[in-house]
């Protein structure tokens, strides 16, 4: 299935090639999706007759609907009633009806998955899959009433899909970097290109979302600098990240679990919250004050590692801005160190349990 998902991806973008205009707002058709024309004059008809134009059509991977004795009518890209006004001139152009007299619907069914392509400022860019069907979705597609339409005279129609949409292709993509541009996103359909501001999305301001169609190319701009107002769960951003922790400071007892751990956080975690959930901090305040938790980042493009360390009494009492207290990305490391006095302590003991004539008794018997 997802071998055909991706040569309908490739033939797409051959077919748009030579452009498609942007739509409006609602919903535009791509490869895979499924409408049902009507009209009444069927109904006259034997049902066995190979006149009859009602049925269900799927957009071919070449951008069109194969309507019997007609030329392929282009559909990708077009709006369901421009499809509409489409094929009725095209029925009335061939002598099938009269202008008067023809009465045609053409509404949607079910919306197929698309691919798009997302490159810039994302935490995953690439291609991304939307709008995927599962197996058990399309076998409850299947027993669902449309296709006992002509038994039960019920006729389904319409169906909602929220994941073909710019906000979702961005989502997919991993969500957008603290440096991506919002006012300046690109979306790219065969050879034409649009700019859309999507910064009210973060502001409560009403933004209509962008419909995508197959091939389409989106691309996240990027600024010199970082947005802390972007580090946040939303619409457009990551709701969770993934950190890896470890702890196996004094007492161990306690810390067991947390020595090596894969944690969701919630996006805008910052270093403190971090070392807090992993029990870093707390204790008794003389000996585990003064604890240390080292923040591992790894850039995933140039593969340079960046280390830093802060005292953990540092971290609580006084880190008041980004550089002190810096936000968690995702795939970053939080290790916890024991404080001087801990590691003190351990040697000492360490020395005393060497120096211990029980030691040496129980070394004898061990050589024997």
């Amino acid at each position: 299935m997802r071998l055909q998902q991706f040569a309908i991806s490739i033939l797409t973008t051959i077919a748009i090639a030579t452009g498609i205009p942007f739509p409006g707002y609602a919903l535009p058709l791509s490869p895979g999706d499924r409408v049902r024309v009507l009209t009444p004059m069927d109904d006259e008809l034997p049902p066995e007759s190979r006149f009859r134009l009602s049925g269900l059509y799927e957009v071919n991977v070449d951008g069109t609907l194969q309507i019997p004795f007609l030329e392929p009518q282009p559909a990708v890209g077009l709006e369901v009633a421009t499809v509409q006004k489409n094929l009725a001139e095209a029925l009335v152009s061939k002598g099938f009806f009269r202008p008067e007299s023809l009465e045609l619907s053409v509404s949607v069914v079910s919306w197929a998955p698309i691919q798009v392509m997302v490159a810039g400022e994302t935490f995953r860019p690439g291609r991304v899959l939307l709008n995927v069907v599962t197996e058990s979705e399309q076998r409850q597609e299947e027993r669902s009433p449309l296709a006992t339409a002509g038994m039960t005279g019920k006729v389904l129609t319409g169906n909602y899909a929220p994941d073909r949409y710019l906000s979702a292709a961005i989502r997919s993509a991993g969500g957008l970097k603290p440096t991506a541009d919002l006012q300046h996103i690109r979306l790219l359909r065969g050879k034409q290109e649009k700019t859309f501001d999507l910064s009210g999305v973060l502001t409560g301001k009403l933004v209509p979302d962008v419909p995508l169609i197959a091939g389409d190319e989106v691309t996240v701009p990027a600024l010199s600098y970082r947005q802390t107002n972007l580090v946040r769960p939303s619409q457009l951003t990551p709701a969770e990240i993934t950190v890896f922790l470890s702890n196996l400071t004094v007492p161990t007892t306690p810390n067991i679990s947390k020595g090596g751990q894969v944690a969701s956080l919630p996006y805008g975690t910052r270093l403190s919250q971090a070392a807090i959930a992993a029990g870093c901090a707390g204790g008794t305040q003389r000996t585990n004050a003064r604890r240390r938790a080292v923040l591992v980042q790894t850039d995933r493009e140039t593969g340079k590692t960046t280390v830093t360390e802060r005292s953990i009494e540092r971290l609580l009492k006084r880190s008041d801005n980004d550089t002190e207290n810096p936000f968690l990305m995702p795939q970053d490391g939080v290790v916890c160190y024991d404080s001087t006095v801990t590691n003190l302590a351990s040697i000492f003991r360490l020395i005393a349990d060497i120096a211990s004539p029980f030691f040496v008794i129980n070394r004898l018997f061990r050589d024997e």
